[in-house]
């Protein structure tokens, strides 16, 4: 298990390698904060508040708010490996001139345990609504995270969280568009019911046309009530 943490924990540093192999990136920073709630033991919420903002673009550092995201998920368990989800998401762009959103989401997760070691697969089916575009997106994640000490994940322990995933967007007024995101985290497992992470996420966008590269610093706090 020393062996797969070692593999991990290299790969999240190679994340960044990219950034400074480009002459011209943006650097973009989310702050989350979620709330999960159990209802039973086959229905369970979440609600989140994201707010996202550059850190660099035009080769120079500087804060400028990009957005806010207001999330809501309803996940159903269909048994021990699988669940079905619905989710609600509304982006307010206009604090920087972009057009708001409406996101309706509908979500399929598998996951299954080796030991320590979770591996996960989702896939995502989203209708993003911008005034009169809708932009139909498809996506596929595959995910694992283990804990960093031990077998098993307790309280005050770190944990680390990896995902590779694909992207096909396409609407009447677009050409399709292929994106790649590559995410690392780590985690701390605070209490039973609160988490930390701190993460970077590399995305390749558009890159079937005019690739657009950003790097992405991840703040979040996840409470369970």
């Amino acid at each position: 298990m020393s062996f797969i943490k070692c593999v991990l924990l290299t790969g999240m540093g190679l994340l960044c390698f990219p950034v400074f192999a480009q002459d011209d990136f943006e650097g973009l920073g989310e702050t989350s904060f979620a709330l999960n709630h159990i209802v039973n033991s086959d229905y369970k919420i979440n609600f989140s508040v994201r707010s996202r903002y550059f850190l660099y673009q035009n080769d120079d550092f500087s804060f400028q708010n990009r957005q806010l995201d207001f999330v809501h998920f309803s996940s159903l368990n269909l048994d021990y490996n699988h669940s079905f989800s619905l989710g609600l998401q509304y982006r307010i762009r206009s604090i920087d001139g972009g057009r708001n959103e409406l996101r309706l989401t509908q979500q399929f997760n598998y996951t299954k345990n080796n030991g320590a070691l979770r591996f996960g697969h989702r896939v995502r089916f989203e209708q993003r609504i911008l005034g009169d575009l809708t932009i139909l997106r498809s996506r596929y994640r595959f995910a694992l995270d283990v804990p960093l000490e031990g077998e098993k994940l307790d309280i005050g322990e770190l944990y680390f969280v990896t995902s590779m995933e694909a992207l096909l967007s396409h609407s009447k007024a677009h050409k399709p568009e292929l994106d790649h995101r590559t995410t690392s985290h780590i985690g701390w497992l605070i209490s039973e019911s609160l988490k930390l992470q701190l993460g970077l996420e590399y995305r390749f966008e558009a890159f079937n046309i005019n690739t657009e590269e950003k790097l992405f610093l991840y703040t979040s706090v996840i409470l369970k009530v």
